[in-house]
């Protein structure tokens, strides 16, 4: 995709919900596209699955230029290229897991009994051969979900569009169906484009996430990249929780660059562009913020436990240090009051745990 932008226009009212979007996606890659709802990322899908035009810009896929097809090459695009699987299955209910399948098939130039093979074939690859003659009503809704994605595989599409597959199930069976899909696509060669409001779904699954934000791609990495080295104050919020402080640099030492937040100094690896005297704006990872009940290094800060919140696998702590607030997330903690209200603890967080943001992303 190079420059591509879509715009709606009601009367004299017009939105814009795409805006000069460049985005190359390798064959075979699994790329989750991120955001809140109505910043563009359904749209995109449209747009690449030929669903949609865009307004400007070109789009091409496996070396067809789609954004200037005529309607009937584009439905005959769809039909060879493209697979879809949608929020909701949309499964008839009169068919059988089988015949759903294989109605995906009928436009296609195919013989009744490849029809029939394809169809065992691809039901059996996402775990339903035993499921072939139940009727949806019949079916759980992880297993639905099946049936949608054999149902979209059976063409042998180069590209497979994936719409918030798995918002309607259980957290339980999301888990399984997550890993259930990237397996199937990464066996069958796919390029897949995956669109969820679901941080920890996008981390687990990506080869890459792109965070969109108001109609353009914000951020787009490997999820170690997006969620460790993120590039503005949105994407560092919205994909986990973070601490935000705003700072200034105050010296170079060596790879590291000395920050001042209030009284609080801290080091931050060295990046391009940051030097002495730059405001900035620093992210610090909750679970980055180590406590301990003595001080280990001169780099340790003191803090005061203000509020504590034990949920389960982790312990999330409110600090307080000369005025900052700070959270901290502690895993496994031994007893929910480990660290109750009122405690003095030490702080301490690595240079490479604080990230500095641009200094146009200050609020």
């Amino acid at each position: 995709m190079e420059g591509v932008a879509k715009s709606y226009r009601t009367g004299e009212i017009v939105a814009q919900v795409l805006r000069d979007v460049d985005l190359r996606i390798a064959r075979d890659e699994f790329v989750v596209m991120f955001g809140v709802s109505g910043c563009g990322k359904t749209t995109l899908l449209n747009l690449i699955g030929a669903l949609d035009v865009p307004s400007a810009g070109t789009i091409v896929v496996d070396g067809e230029r789609i954004s200037s097809m005529t309607e009937r090459a584009r439905t005959r695009f769809r039909a060879n290229k493209v697979g879809f699987v949608f929020q909701f299955y949309n499964l008839l209910p009169t068919l059988t897991a089988l015949e759903n399948v294989e109605a995906a098939l009928e436009i296609l130039p195919l013989d009744s009994s490849e029809i029939r093979r394809r169809g065992i074939h691809y039901l059996s690859a996402v775990g339903m051969e035993d499921k072939l003659a139940k009727f949806p009503a019949q079916l759980s809704g992880g297993e639905q979900q099946r049936v949608a994605l054999a149902r979209a595989l059976v063409t042998r599409p180069r590209c497979l569009l994936l719409d918030e597959p798995l918002s309607n199930l259980d957290a339980g069976l999301r888990h399984s169906m997550r890993d259930e899909i990237r397996r199937v696509c990464k066996e069958h060669g796919l390029t897949t484009l995956y669109v969820t409001h679901d941080q920890k779904e996008a981390l687990a699954i990506a080869d890459r996430i792109a965070v969109m934000k108001a109609g353009r791609i914000e951020q787009l990495g490997t999820p170690w990249d997006v969620y460790r080295k993120p590039r503005s104050r949105s994407v560092a919020t919205f994909l986990g929780e973070t601490n935000l402080l705003e700072a200034r640099v105050v010296a170079r030492e060596g790879d590291n660059l000395r920050v001042r937040a209030g009284t609080l100094e801290l080091l931050a690896s060295a990046l391009p562009g940051f030097e002495p005297g730059a405001h900035v704006l620093l992210s610090i990872r909750p679970e980055c913020v180590r406590l301990g009940a003595t001080r280990a290094s001169e780099s340790d800060f003191s803090v005061t436990t203000t509020a504590s919140s034990y949920l389960g696998e982790l312990c999330e702590y409110q600090l307080s240090h000369q005025g900052l607030t700070l959270r901290a997330y502690e895993l496994n903690p031994l007893s929910p009051d480990v660290h109750g209200a009122g405690r003095e603890l030490w702080a301490r967080v690595s240079p490479g745990d604080v990230v500095l943001l641009e200094p146009e992303q200050v609020a």
